[in-house]
């Protein structure tokens, strides 16, 4: 596998904006537009709780370890993980200042509850497979915290999810490297997108011309 040149590099926390909506994906990453919503604020206020770059602690030999820069030139991303826990045991990797071995695994903050598109899953698994990388380790699993049911969910890296990532991050790079921004496709997740107001989905789509929808913003004011 060729590596990607660091000008190529794309953000890892855009796979899950990817497999959630291409067309979303590309509205941030490509055209670089971008609005707030309560939903991404109150996960920017989360991420905030859980990011300390400056601050590792230990915790009946876990290691945590805080806004963690991740690369992987073999993927072509860069990013952040939200923690990595390090847990001492037979395997893993050394770190500085410690003696024996410590595995390490990322750990993902959510505002939201679990979805039904893997799309968190896949990001996580990102954040594992350059770890890696980095770390010439492998990782099995992975946690992601969801902060309204507060339950933390274990995500075993399988072959056929690091395959969609790897399927993934291709696509990425070829939407990047084209400029492409996809056609609308309107699902249910466009009623709570933060880029509703400039993607258009009931615009855009076939199924309602211009007129009809000016008709219908009239007549929601």
């Amino acid at each position: 596998m060729t590596d990607y040149p660091p000008a190529a590099w794309l953000l890892l926390s855009g796979i899950q904006h990817f497999i959630f909506c291409r067309r979303q994906w590309a509205l941030i990453h490509v055209e670089q537009q971008w609005q707030e919503n309560v939903l991404t604020t109150e996960g920017q206020i989360l991420h905030r709780r859980a990011d300390d770059p400056f601050f590792t602690e230990k915790r009946k030999g876990v290691i945590i370890a805080r806004s963690v820069p991740v690369s992987s030139p073999g993927l072509g991303l860069t990013g952040v993980c939200d923690v990595v826990e390090f847990t001492a045991g037979p395997e893993g990797v050394h770190l500085p200042g410690r003696d024996g071995f410590y595995q390490p695994a990322p750990v993902e903050y959510k505002r939201g509850k679990k979805k039904h598109d893997h799309c968190d899953e896949a990001q996580l698994c990102a954040q594992a497979m350059c770890l890696e990388e980095m770390l010439v380790t492998t990782i099995p699993q992975g946690t992601i915290y969801y902060a309204q049911t507060r339950r933390r969910e274990t995500v075993v890296f399988t072959a056929d999810l690091r395959d969609k990532v790897r399927q993934a991050v291709r696509e990425m790079h070829a939407y990047a490297q084209r400029g492409y921004t996809p056609k609308v496709k309107p699902f249910k997740g466009c009623r709570a997108c933060s880029l509703a107001e400039v993607c258009l989905p009931d615009l855009q789509s076939k199924k309602i011309t211009a007129s009809k929808y000016i008709q219908k913003f009239i007549e929601e004011m």
